[in-house]
């Protein structure tokens, strides 16, 4: 649960950081309920990440089970589009990383258009190394750097 809560509050920091507008926040104080279809409701209901093993773009248990959901939140949201953004560690070239970003978003906009999800609401794109969510340079930095975000389109 504790990784959980990590996990949402990295994802917070990190789209607050690359987004052109600001998450939603809309009834955040009227008991923590974020608006249907924003970023925040998808990060809290569904989470928005998933994390890749070093040099892979396979999809573990855990990242399907969290597709799953995210599968689940876009089908209840149908007006709602999204990018799945691959980034990586910062091992590696720029061109590799980017190459390995994409990958890794396909996989995880695979699955979700393999879930039902219709293929035409989302957009896979690649970071590359170039957008960390942890700038530390150690293996618990990397582990997390290498993900997918999915991030719905405002």
């Amino acid at each position: 649960m504790l990784r959980n809560f990590v996990a949402i509050v990295v994802a917070l920091g990190f789209l607050s950081a690359c987004q052109t507008k600001p998450v939603d926040t809309a009834g955040s104080a009227a008991g923590g309920a974020y608006a249907a279809g924003s970023q925040g409701d998808l990060a809290a209901n569904a989470g928005d990440r998933v994390l890749f093993e070093f040099d892979s773009s396979s999809l573990n248990s855990e990242a399907q089970a969290t597709l799953a959901l995210q599968a689940k939140w876009l089908e209840a949201n149908p007006s709602v589009t999204a990018i799945v953004h691959g980034h990586c560690d910062e091992r590696g070239t720029v061109e590799y990383n980017l190459a390995l970003g994409e990958r890794r978003a396909n996989a995880a906009k695979e699955f979700l258009v393999n879930s039902g999800i219709d293929a035409s609401r989302l957009k896979a794109h690649s970071e590359g190394k170039e957008q960390p969510a942890v700038p530390e340079h150690d293996e618990d930095a990397w582990r997390q750097n290498r993900r997918s975000v999915t991030v719905v389109n405002e």
